[in-house]
């Protein structure tokens, strides 16, 4: 079994939990968010309280157990505090533009790249436009749309320029060593 999908998972008050048979439904006050309950768990709300257990005699049933609890304390999350990616771009020349629904990227190509926001994912853009952050309710989502912005430049090794998260460690390398 599973230790972390054992714990219960606390709703807040100003949160309904709306439970149907394989899918949740999380209502609060940034949003709603909605979610099919993986296989081999049975998921009961009662009292403020969601748990989730497993199906005896079901060897995955441990790993989707920890699975659904987390993802359901992520949805409560969401729905009350919501999410946030801090990202950055290192570069000379390279800069980030915020225009409705979306996002301009100046990333030394020869013309900008025009990222369309996903529905439930805001930015806001800072300081000289180098610094921006993401904001959702959807954890999920809102980590495939930092993964996917970064992919357009990852951060290389030698100067570290690209877009990277701003806690991240870039490890850098040793340029060409000259001859003698």
């Amino acid at each position: 079994m599973s230790r972390i999908g054992k714990k219960p998972v606390l709703i807040p008050n100003g949160v309904n939990v709306n439970l149907s048979e394989r899918e949740i439904t999380i209502k609060g006050p940034k949003g709603v968010l909605n979610r099919v309950i993986p296989p081999y768990v049975k998921v009961t709300y009662e009292d403020s309280v969601v748990t989730v257990d497993g199906v005896e005699g079901k060897t995955k049933s441990g790993a989707y157990q920890g699975l659904a609890r987390t993802l359901i304390a992520n949805m409560v999350i969401g729905v009350t505090e919501g999410f946030e990616k801090k990202m950055k771009v290192e570069g000379v020349g390279y800069r980030v533009q915020n225009e409705g629904k979306t996002l301009s990227l100046y990333l030394g190509f020869s013309k900008p790249i025009d990222f369309l926001l996903p529905e439930g994912i805001d930015v806001e853009v800072g300081d000289r436009g180098i610094f921006f952050t993401l904001k959702g309710i959807d954890k999920e989502a809102l980590g495939q749309t930092a993964a996917t912005i970064r992919r357009y430049r990852s951060p290389e090794p030698y100067k570290g320029k690209g877009v990277r998260y701003v806690d991240e460690v870039v490890r850098r390398k040793a340029g060409k060593a000259g001859s003698k």
